[in-house]
């Protein structure tokens, strides 16, 4: 997927902007209003980091390696390849 600021843009006050936490807080995303995201696993800080679409209620990662995910957003819960995160 390429990164596209156009897209960038239109997320700047998307509803699924901030951070999204898996049930025990070990994995935090922060999805920001810039298209970028900022995983943290643990106690470490900025695990991964890369871009972000939102299409709809679906998601695409894609991060700074070049690696790529998705997920979607399901009554305000993002399942994202196996984990489920919540609205923190």
């Amino acid at each position: 997927m390429e990164h596209n600021p156009s897209v960038s843009r239109q997320e700047d006050n998307h509803p699924y902007v901030g951070m999204w936490v898996t049930k025990d807080g070990y994995i935090r995303h922060e999805l920001l209003p810039n298209g970028r995201y900022d995983e943290a696993r643990g106690q470490r800080q900025s695990a991964y980091q890369g871009s972000y679409v939102v299409e709809g209620d679906h998601i695409e990662y894609v991060d700074d390696t070049g690696f790529t995910a998705d997920g979607d957003f399901v009554n305000g819960i993002l399942y994202h390849a196996g984990m489920i995160l919540y609205r923190k």
